[in-house]
């Protein structure tokens, strides 16, 4: 009897555990809310069609300094790697044997000059004699032919003094143009010119400078496509900017203008030659550097900028993701041609409006719902710094 009464009980709790147990079967586990993600709304605008490419600086002028004639060179006037003045004196080679040249030169026209005089004052007596049959036919001819040798003789005289007087002006070698001037090639003492025109230094025009790059035909041909269906338009001749970046990173703050375009294709690298000219008042450019430079070549339409955070890669390329109005996750390919200003130029994958993932992307995946939040680009670091910094009351 008092075990019927305790078995009872126990069916009684049985029962209510098995009730309890099949309820939480037919509720499942609880589901997790969507992930909740920062989304930038995008709208087609227009951007600068840039390029970045690398580049040689070049001097603007390059002038060889030679020594012009024979002669053995005496001193430099000038200190190597500064900058020197048209017209500046920069070597001086020994002037003795050119001022002994002109002496010998100028002797010879005092000579010809007299021979000249006497020529013509012969002539003139003959002349008045002829006519009274003084003189013959034949005397006459050989006095007038005489006068004419020797007026050439005294022009030919003059043209020697000229070309000693120039000579002897060439052992004072000055620069031909404003530059900066280099290195000396010959050292005091040697014998220069004797044959050629010996190397002395080089003096460079490094205010502006040249920066000499190329392009590919390919990238110019997909340019002039776009500008004919109205995606681009490009600059006009003396419009298109360049901007340098130097080795250390940092922006350099002039910019410089596109001046020169090839007119014909390189054959060894399939690209074209183009040059731009950049002001270097401080001069701390130097020819022969190798930089980073972006060209700003026009302007491109109805494009889409993406923060650099946005856009993902992967083997297929370029993608992001976007949150529907359905409110899942969609995955959009993107074509960008290139990045300014931390952010990415997007050419083509976008439509006006979509709302691209920009924070939170470990948090999705595509197919699967997202709650999308408008997202806000955090402050720059000096801005942080300023809102903690104590207000001093």
């Amino acid at each position: 009897m008092k075990s019927s009464l305790l078995r009872a009980p126990l069916c009684l709790c049985l029962l209510a555990l098995a009730a309890c147990g099949g309820k939480g079967k037919e509720q499942g586990p609880p589901q997790m809310p969507p992930p909740e993600v920062g989304v930038l709304k995008v709208q087609p605008q227009n951007a600068p069609l840039t390029r970045d490419l690398v580049g040689r600086l070049s001097p603007y002028r390059s002038a060889d300094v030679r020594a012009r004639v024979a002669g053995v060179l005496l001193k430099r006037t000038y200190e190597e790697g500064t900058d020197v003045k048209k017209g500046q004196l920069l070597f001086q080679i020994d002037p003795a044997p050119l001022k002994a040249s002109l002496n010998a030169a100028q002797a010879s026209l005092a000579q010809a000059q007299a021979t000249a005089t006497n020529d013509k004052v012969t002539a003139q007596r003959v002349r008045e004699l002829a006519p009274k049959g003084y003189v013959s036919k034949a005397d006459l001819d050989n006095a007038l032919a005489a006068e004419r040798n020797s007026a050439a003789a005294v022009q030919a005289a003059r043209a020697n003094v000229e070309t000693a007087r120039i000579s002897l002006g060439y052992a004072n070698v000055t620069s031909p143009i404003d530059g900066r001037a280099g290195q000396q090639q010959v050292t005091e003492g040697a014998l220069v010119g004797n044959g050629e025109a010996t190397l002395l230094t080089t003096v460079d025009q490094i205010d502006p400078l040249y920066v000499n790059f190329t392009m590919s035909v390919a990238s110019l041909e997909k340019m002039r496509s776009a500008q004919r269906s109205g995606d681009v338009t490009l600059a006009g001749a003396n419009k298109t900017s360049v901007r340098i970046t130097l080795p250390d990173g940092s922006t350099y703050a002039e910019s410089g203008v596109l001046d020169f375009s090839d007119t014909s294709v390189n054959p060894a690298t399939g690209a074209v030659n183009l040059r731009a000219t950049i002001p270097n008042p401080q001069r701390t450019l130097l020819p022969g550097m190798y930089v980073t430079l972006t060209a700003n070549l026009g302007q491109q339409h109805k494009v889409f900028l993406l923060p650099q955070a946005a856009v993902q890669r992967d083997t297929v390329g370029a993608y992001a993701m976007v949150v529907g109005a359905d409110g899942k996750v969609v995955r959009k390919d993107l074509t960008t041609s290139d990045m300014r200003d931390g952010q990415w130029v997007v050419n083509d994958g976008l439509a006006a409006g979509d709302a691209v993932v920009v924070s939170g992307l470990q948090k999705v995946k595509a197919g699967a719902p997202a709650k999308a939040t408008p997202w806000q680009p955090a402050p720059p670091a000096g801005a942080k710094s300023a809102a903690k910094a104590p207000s001093g009351k």
